[in-house]
């Protein structure tokens, strides 16, 4: 398969994972929020809250991966794997504005119900929503994040995660959910309270998000084993020497590499090249054929 078929295989793989996730999540929101506004429950306003954001970041995705999927040309000669990163920090931004408003809700009747106000005991439609998302969010997990592994999708896989502390968030506002029903009135403030224990959830994401695309975005270095396996490559051909001023980035879900490498001085200039074309094939072998290879030869001094 050639890189355009690869391409286009891995692009069609992320849109079909992710509408998956969009039927689930707008069939989430309907229920959940039905389900909060029916049963008078802040935790489920919550999650709702939480799986809107979720699809939105669908939405995101969907509308970025046909762009980072593109090859290079005059415009960008890396390639638009960036636009994927933007998507991944984009969602991180959603996910935190979310969870501010969360606090806000929950914090509110918090205190109101410190002031002396009764608050209303959730329903149990509440809490047969909540189990249900529970079910749902964690299959929905499973086989994105499965899917995101095999294309290498950065984009997809903060998708994935989205799922699970969707998963998660409905665990606590369950919890806070079946507490207010069990013990009555009197406990009816565990419902907010599980909803500020659902906007840590959320906002526990979105800063991994956010760390992880602000990295990229400002060229960080890959992992160090990484670049650790990097340097093992070249230097099992043993007729190059004391690889130096190695530099790593990620482009979207691809590697760019730079290093100098040294060679002796009296050999033809054209063996020098066809070893570092025999550098930058394994290399690409290794990382995939999207990956960003410059080899600099200098004369050992």
């Amino acid at each position: 398969m050639d890189t355009k078929d690869a391409i286009k295989g891995r692009e069609k793989v992320i849109v079909k994972v992710t509408i998956v996730g969009a039927a689930v999540n707008a069939l989430l929101v309907l229920f959940k929020y039905a389900a909060g506004w029916l049963g008078h429950s802040a935790a489920m306003i919550a999650d709702a809250t939480h799986s809107l954001s979720d699809f939105l970041s669908d939405l995101v995705v969907l509308c970025l991966v046909r762009i980072s999927g593109k090859p290079q040309d005059k415009a960008y000669d890396y390639g638009y794997g960036k636009f994927e990163t933007l998507a991944t920090t984009a969602i991180g931004l959603l996910l935190l504005a979310v969870a501010v408003g969360i606090f806000y809700s929950g914090g509110t009747r918090i205190i109101a119900w410190l002031r002396g106000e009764s608050l209303s005991v959730p329903g149990c439609a509440a809490l047969w929503a909540a189990l249900l998302s529970i079910v749902l969010k964690e299959i929905t997990y499973r086989y994105t994040a499965a899917r995101a592994g095999a294309v290498r999708s950065d984009a997809l896989m903060a998708n994935a995660w989205h799922h699970r502390s969707d998963a998660l968030t409905s665990i606590a506002a369950a919890i806070g959910i079946g507490g207010a029903i069990l013990f009555g009135e009197k406990w009816a403030v565990l419902d907010p309270i599980a909803s500020l224990l659902v906007a840590v959830f959320i906002v526990k994401v979105a800063l991994g998000l956010l760390r992880d695309g602000v990295g990229e975005l400002m060229e960080k270095s890959l992992p160090e084993e990484v670049e650790a396996e990097i340097l093992q490559i070249v230097q099992s051909f043993d007729d190059v020497s004391d690889p130096h001023h190695l530099r790593t980035r990620k482009i979207g879900n691809s590697y760019a590499i730079e290093l100098h490498l040294r060679m002796r001085g009296d050999i033809p200039l054209q063996q020098a090249h066809a070893r570092a074309c025999d550098i930058e094939h394994a290399l690409k072998t290794r990382f995939g054929e999207r990956t960003h290879v410059t080899v600099h030869m200098e004369p050992v001094k």
